[in-house]
Parts: structure tokens; sequence; C-alpha cells
């Protein structure tokens, strides 16, 4: 049925009940994320729901938690442009999907919505259009036909649909200048009464069918009255509460209240009301018999069309069972995060176990490390920076270490900066270590030979350590947060200390740290101390080598020259000698030999042997060779002073006149050939002649032969160490030597010869002794 009323017509101040249900669904837009997702314009319309004060906006944003579960249908309208800006899921169901926002005559089309007598609404002054146009509708009966559905889908699924009759409220939510003028459309299904003569009846019965219909507990208080008492309930409220309209009418509605209410809820429920400000809060009632109940309730104030109170409207709901089931759902929550705190709990602490384990891991890995690393050299730069590389970036962001001599002078080495920064560090290491004062961590470490750990540098700290100004600028530049000094202590030998300086004030050292360090600088002053010990060995091995290989003597006619490589790893001493004599009658004794072994004792047995050469060679005069070798073999075996040794003795005799040749008698006793390289270049294998090693039989007789070297050539005498490869025979040996012995200059020197018979490359798996002598 058409309304009666006209535009212009004023709307009394009191609002009738109707209107009290409708306002109850003052909603904050976008409280059900099912809504949000049919919406396009869910942001826009949330944002045009908002009106007036803050505590205004709080309860309509409150209100939703009041009427979520009340299958009514609810839309809000934008005055200014005429359109629906938000429907809830009740409205949603009426209309279809309707894209938002859309004008009221497009949403009821897609509705189905008519008059009663069946004609659309927007052919009639509807009830919409007068809520859109700012007019309150007190309540009108439509009929909601949904097979006359503008939506094509909605109106083909509804085709066995029968007609309902809603019940439409509304009234503007916005107050005289408010920036934005909103209305709040209400609608309800209710049963179509029998049909009736008198359409007045007909539409109150509609009315009462429609405030029945409703599941909410709607009040009305009149303000102007004495202690604000209720003036209207419906059913619902009787329903709920257990009081009769008689019995609520005329009294204030704290009479719900008992032991349990909440003071606070209600002082703060007090204070909106007095402030005329909108209210929405939770709070437990009691009904007639006692039994207590949670009530969500919102009540707002209503004004006349002169801007006077003249009511509250409350909205009220029974939500125990909903507290309950939140109660257990806190428990429940609670319960599961106690679980999850502990299970948490669990997890850190094993997280807190792993991180140990792999801390330790850690360690030993780098301590394996340090371990592999630092013994793997034997020089002692090389070593200190090895050490450096493994503090740099890893353990510290930049490091020097100082070190003692066996006088106890200090003296800086190593230095390592995450960034480079190679100058300037190693200027602060030479100016610190030559000015160490007696307060700074490398000077406590020295001298106590425990770890000093500075976790905090100040200003203070760094001017009393760095006592010269260039020091201290230093230091600041590199940057210098917390510092940590080791001692380099090994065999109960004071090498040095090393100190770590971290440059991040947020992760400064740690006793941690300290232990870790102290197990590094351990294996580190290990190793340095067999680098010490070992440069003690070789600088023995290089006074008893001195010792045992001759200086060659200078001889008219002759120029010559020797070379001398040892395959010991921890000394360059070996087995294999050269020699050179010039003998009393004129002639020259070369010799060439190699005894077993690689060590110190190998070149303490090849020193007696060539001691024995020397003087068999000396005293047999211009004896033959072979007798010699005869005889040296005969004092080695008798006086033990040898294990087997090869070796090659000859004696030169000088030309009897102008360009005759050198001649030589040459005796062998189990060693490589010896080769004489012409003037021209073309090298002669000096074979023919060969003997047992010495040491083997005494009583064997070893044979010589007479050589012609031509003036010009080059005799050059090597031990196997030359020519023995992986792979190959002493004869593809002796034929790679000779062709290195060709490819050498014409006029290239007996110094020069060496280094090409050596090779760019030698091979060091055996000593290697070569001695070139030219003949002019």
């Amino acid at each position: 049925m058409p309304s009666d009323r006209r535009p212009g017509d004023r709307v009394p101040a009191q609002v009738p009940p109707e209107a009290a249900a409708a306002l109850a669904h003052t909603l904050n837009v976008g409280s059900d994320p099912t809504e949000r997702d049919q919406q396009a314009s869910l942001v826009g319309a949330a944002e045009a729901v908002v009106t007036g004060s803050d505590s205004e906006r709080g309860a309509q944003a409150a209100l939703p938690g009041v009427l979520s579960d009340v299958p009514v249908a609810v839309l809000v309208i934008d005055q200014v442009a005429g359109t629906v800006t938000y429907a809830n899921t009740a409205a949603i169901e009426l209309a279809g999907n309707v894209r938002l926002p859309v004008p009221v005559d497009a949403w009821g089309a897609a509705a189905g919505l008519t008059d009663l007598g069946s004609a659309p609404l927007a052919d009639t002054s509807s009830p919409l259009s007068l809520v859109a146009a700012g007019r309150p509708v007190v309540g009108e009966a439509v009929r909601l036909s949904p097979r006359r559905s503008s939506d094509q889908e909605r109106a083909d699924a509804s085709t066995d649909a029968s007609d309902q009759v809603l019940w439409v409220t509304g009234f503007p939510l916005s107050q005289d200048g408010s920036a934005q003028r909103l209305s709040l459309v209400v609608f309800l299904k209710i049963d179509e009464p029998a049909l009736s003569d008198d359409p007045e009846a007909q539409l109150q019965d509609l009315r009462e069918r429609a405030v029945i219909a409703t599941d909410i507990a709607f009040t009305i208080t009149d303000p102007r009255q004495e202690d604000d008492p209720l003036v209207w309930v419906n059913p619902s409220f009787s329903r709920i509460s257990g009081y009769t309209y008689e019995e609520s009418v005329g009294r204030n509605c704290r009479f719900l209240q008992g032991p349990a209410t909440d003071r606070e809820t209600i002082a703060q429920l007090r204070k909106a009301l007095q402030e005329h400000q909108p209210v929405s809060t939770t709070l437990l009632n009691y009904r007639k018999d006692g039994t207590a109940f949670w009530n969500q309730l919102s009540i707002t104030p209503v004004f006349d069309g002169e801007g006077e109170l003249v009511s509250f409207v409350g909205v009220q709901s029974d939500v125990t069972e909903r507290v309950r089931v939140e109660d257990d759902r806190r428990a429940a929550f609670a319960a599961e995060r106690a679980a999850r705190r502990d299970a948490e709990e669990a997890h850190a602490a094993a997280d807190a176990a792993r991180v140990q384990a792999e801390r330790a891991q850690s360690r030993l890995a780098l301590m394996a490390e340090a371990t592999s690393t630092l013994s793997a050299t034997l020089d002692m730069d090389d070593l200190l920076g090895r050490l450096a590389a493994l503090c740099v970036p890893l353990l510290a962001d930049w490091v020097f270490v100082t070190l003692v001599d066996e006088h106890g002078v200090v003296r800086g080495t190593d230095s390592r900066h995450r960034d480079g920064r190679a100058a300037e560090l190693q200027e602060l290491a030479e100016l610190h270590v030559s000015n160490l004062p007696e307060n700074s961590p490398t000077r406590r470490s020295l001298t106590s030979s425990e770890p000093v750990l500075q976790a905090r540098v100040t200003e203070e700290w760094t001017d009393r350590v760095f006592p010269t100004a260039r020091t201290a600028e230093l230091f600041r530049s590199l940057g210098g947060a917390s510092v940590l000094t080791v001692p380099l202590v090994a065999r109960r030998r004071m090498l040095g200390a090393m100190a770590m300086v971290k440059t991040d004030q947020r992760q400064p050292f740690t006793t941690e740290d300290v232990e870790l360090a102290r197990d590094l600088s351990r294996r580190a002053a290990l190793s340095m101390d067999n680098v010490r010990l070992y440069q003690q060995e070789h600088t023995v091995a290089e006074t008893l080598q001195r010792s045992l290989l001759p200086e060659l003597p200078t001889i008219p006619g002759i120029t010559a020259a020797a070379q001398y490589l040892s395959a010991s790893s921890s000394a360059d001493v070996g087995g294999d000698f050269y020699d050179m004599l010039h003998l009393p009658d004129g002639s020259v004794g070369i010799a060439i030999g190699d005894v077993v072994g690689h060590d110190v004792a190998a070149a303490a047995a090849m020193g007696h042997l060539r001691g024995l050469l020397r003087a068999c060679a000396w005293d047999a005069g211009d004896g033959d060779t072979g007798d010699i070798l005869g005889r040296v073999d005969r004092l080695v075996q008798g006086l033990h002073v040898a294990p087997m040794a090869t070796m090659v003795y000859g004696r030169v005799v000088r030309p009897t006149g102008p360009g005759e040749p050198w001649r030589m008698q040459l005796a062998n006793a189990g060693h490589p050939p010896l080769l004489l390289r012409h003037v021209d270049g073309s090298v002669e294998v000096l074979d023919g002649i060969t003997g047992l090693l010495i040491g083997v039989d005494a009583t064997h007789v070893r044979a010589s032969r007479e050589v012609a070297i031509p003036p010009g050539s080059t005799l050059v005498a090597y031990t196997d160490g030359l020519i023995e490869r992986p792979g190959e025979d002493l004869d593809q040996g002796i034929a790679s030597l000779m062709t290195r012995l060709s490819a050498a200059p014409v006029d290239a020197s007996p110094v020069e010869l060496c280094v090409h018979a050596v090779g760019p490359h030698p091979d060091r798996r055996d000593d290697v002794a070569v001695i070139a002598v030219r003949f002019s």
C-alpha cells in the first residue's frame, strides 16, 4: 500500500516503535567479511556511514555486534546522491548481486519491490524515495516479488517463489549541519494478514506483526520525565527479561541490574546518557526470576526537528550463549596460548641447544682448519698471513700480531683489515709496537701470558693505550669498538701476542670469544714455534752445507760453476756432492758422487766420503783413477764411514802444446755418465766405462778410460736426481738433459749451463748436484 504522507508533512518528535526498531539497525559498514567480498564499494560505504562525533561513530561501530545474527535487511542511503551505499547480508539476498553504490529505485527494481498493489515502487511515492529525500518513514508495507526483479539471474532462480510482505521503516541518521547526509532503511519480513475491507485496519495489523516479528528487544525512554523512565518496550523485551509491559513501563531500566553488574560499565553508560551520546556495551543483567544473562545493549538519543532531546531508543539482545562460547573460546585460547608458549619455550630451548651445538661445531671446524692451515707452512711470514686470514673477518674486523724474538725484543709483524687499508694498519702496528705502554692490552698479554678483553672501547681508553696523537688517530680511523688480545705461548716460551679488534659496538667480544681466541692462539703459537725450530735447524744445516760443499778453486785455463739442490724438507743438505782439486802435479781432479739418503746423516756420510776421496787423490798423484776409486771403496767399508754410494772421478791433464786437447782419465763407480758439451753446442755422452757402487765389493777391480777434451769444451757432471723423472727411465732422462744443454746459447757460461741443466722446474724428489767445467 502506498504511503498516504506527502512531502512536507511534519513528523512527530516522539519516535514510534516501528522507527525505534529501524533505528536499532544503525550499522557500521564492513562488519561482515562476506559483505566485503560481495560489494565493490565497501570502503566508500564504510566512510559514508561514519557520521557525527567520535562517540557516535563508536556506537555505530558496535551496533552490528548487537544485530549480527538477526535476519533483518538493512540499507544505508546517501541522501545527496540518492544512492544505496551499504547493504547487509540479508539485503544482498533481497536484491541479488547488485554492485554498490546504486540508485535507490534501481536497488528496489533489482530486489523486485512493489507496493501492495503490485505497482513498481519507482512509479509511486515509495518509502525508499522518501528516505532518500531525508524524510522518515514510520512504517509501510511493500511487496517483494523476486520474479519481477531486474536482476535476470535472480528472476530466473525465483520463478517458483511466492511474493512476501516486507515492513519498511527508515529515517535520517544525520543531524542538521553534518558533513554527510545519510538515512537508514530496515526491511522486516512478516506474514501477510488476511484480506480486510478496512485498509487502515490491515495496515495496523501489519504494523503489529512487524513489531512482534523482530527478535530484538526495543525500548524507548523519556529523558524529559524524572529518572528517564521506560515509556515503551516490545514483546521481545518482556520475553528476554521476564517483566511484562506493565511491570516495565514507568521504571528506569536499572531494575535489570544486580549484584554482579559491573559498576564501571554502568558509570560509562550514565556518562554517555548525560552527554546525550550514543553508547554500546555488554553488561550482566538479571531476569525477573533472578537468573543472570548477558545483555548486549545499544542506546541512541533521538532529537526532534528543533534539536531537542526527546527520547532514548535502546536495542538489546540476549548474548549469554555468545558470551559463554566466547568465554570457552578465551579459555581454549588461553590454554592453546599456554601450550604454544610451552612449545615455544621448548622450541627456544631446542634452538638454543642447536645454536650451542652449531657454535661448538663451528669452533671445532675452525680449530681443525687452523691446525691444518698453520701446520702446512714452515715460513714465518706465510704462517702469520694465514693466521690473520683465519681471524679476519670470521672473528674480528682487523688484527695485528706482535712478536718477541729470543732476546725479548718486541717487533710488529703481519696485520690485516677486512676492508684492506693495509698501509694504515701497518703504520699503526709499527708505531704502536715501538712504544707499547704498560697498560696496553698487547703489553699486558706479553707480561701476564693471559688474554686481555676490553669489551667496550671508550675515548679515555683510546687516549691511554695510544699515547701518541698519530696512533690514536689511526686507531679511530680504522675503527675500534672492542679489543681482545691473546698471548702466543708454546713450550713455555713467549712468542708474542695477537690483537683482534671489532668495529661494531653492537657486537663486542664476549667471554666465549676469549676462549675461542685462546684455543686459536695456542695452535698458532705451536706452529710458530715449529717454524722457529725449523729455522734453527735450517741455520745449522746451512752452516754444515757450507762446510761440506767446497768453494771451487781458481785454476788457470779452467772456468767452473756448480749448483746443489737438496730434497730434504728439513734442511738444505743431502748426500750428493761435487769437488774439484788442483793436484800437486798440476793436473785437475774432478769428482761427483751420491751417498744413499737425503738428510743430515747422508750429508755427514757424504762429508766423510769426500774427505777420503780427496786424500786418496792427493796421495796417488798421477795414479790410475780406477785404483783411486778402489782404494776409497776399501776405506769406506773398512772404516764404516758411509753406506753405499755412486761416484765418478776424473783426472784432467793440461795440453802438451797449442791446439792440443786436454786429456782426462775417467773412472766410474755406478754413477750416470758425464756429458761433454763441444764448442758448437753439441753434447756427447762419455760412457763406456762403469763399475760397482762404492760399498758393495771391496775387492772389485775398477777400470778407467782416456778421453780427449777439445779446448773450449765444457764437462758436465751431475747426480741422478737431475735425470730421474716419474715414468721415465735413465736413458730418457739423460736425453732430456742433453736437449736442455744443447738448447743453451753456444757461448753460455758454466753458470748458465748449470741453470739449463737443472731446468726451470727442478724435480725435488731427490738431491741434485751439477758441476760444469770449461777447459780453455
